[in-house]
């Protein structure tokens, strides 16, 4: 995990509470934001908090656990309970993980890096486009409307999307290391100095050209250089 995960604890017995805390303490890949004693604090407060993951008691006074689940749809959720009548029930409400009683440190870790395996595909699912700066404007650019992009021949530091519908737009002052940032990595791959490409026109390659779906003005398929520097990379996400 890159970003500590920023955790609530929510348990109404104390000594469960403070040991929960004392786990939590000792995983370098989370950051405890806040513990609470008691469901109805929590209640009053957790709208107001920037939080990953709320790991929470399921038999609690005033409100239990799988109700809370219901009012974070948006939010990781780890059950620790001493009970196991609730697991298909927790199941059924999508919560990352179901740890029993008494805990221990490596299966909380286990169900911690479940939130974090959860966020990633999260982000991969929602993620369908980046609002750019363009010859146009302000750009939506969506990704499965990409075919390549080009450096622009009138300035390098703009970049020239050419999408699958035939057109283009020019994005400006922006570099390729900053477009893979925000494109999703598994479908698109830099293969030389100039060229950026999404891996779904890909139609055939050799060791140091690519030839792929999109047809050009004269009705033959486009082709692109491979250079040495990015064949591995290309040839790793092609056979994936």
């Amino acid at each position: 995990m890159n970003t500590k995960l920023k955790c609530l604890l929510l348990d109404d017995e104390l000594p469960s509470l403070s040991y929960l805390k004392l786990l939590c303490e000792q995983i370098a890949e989370i950051e405890v934001v806040k513990a609470f004693n008691d469901p109805r604090d929590f209640m009053h407060e957790y709208q107001h908090i920037d939080f990953d993951v709320l790991i929470t008691d399921i038999e609690m006074p005033h409100i239990k656990g799988l109700d809370l689940v219901q009012l974070l749809p948006h939010k990781a959720v780890i059950f620790t309970t001493a009970y196991d009548e609730y697991a298909a029930d927790a199941f059924d409400l999508q919560v990352i993980d179901y740890v029993r009683k008494p805990l221990q440190l490596n299966r909380l870790k286990q169900a911690l890096q479940k939130v974090s395996r959860w966020q990633t595909k999260e982000v991969t699912k929602e993620k369908t486009l980046i609002q750019v700066n363009s010859d146009k404007g302000k750009y939506l650019l969506y990704f499965d409307q990409i075919a390549y992009i080009t450096t622009s021949t009138l300035d390098s530091r703009d970049k020239v999307v050419h999408l699958k519908t035939g057109n283009e737009v020019t994005l400006k002052n922006i570099s390729f290391h900053a477009l893979q940032e925000e494109l999703p990595a598994p479908a698109f791959c830099r293969i030389n100095k100039k060229e950026l490409i999404a891996l779904s026109i890909v139609a055939s390659f050799s060791h140091e050209e690519i030839n792929s779906s999109i047809i050009n003005e004269s009705g033959h398929s486009r082709s692109f250089t491979l250079s040495e520097k990015y064949k591995t990379d290309f040839l790793q996400k092609i056979t994936i």
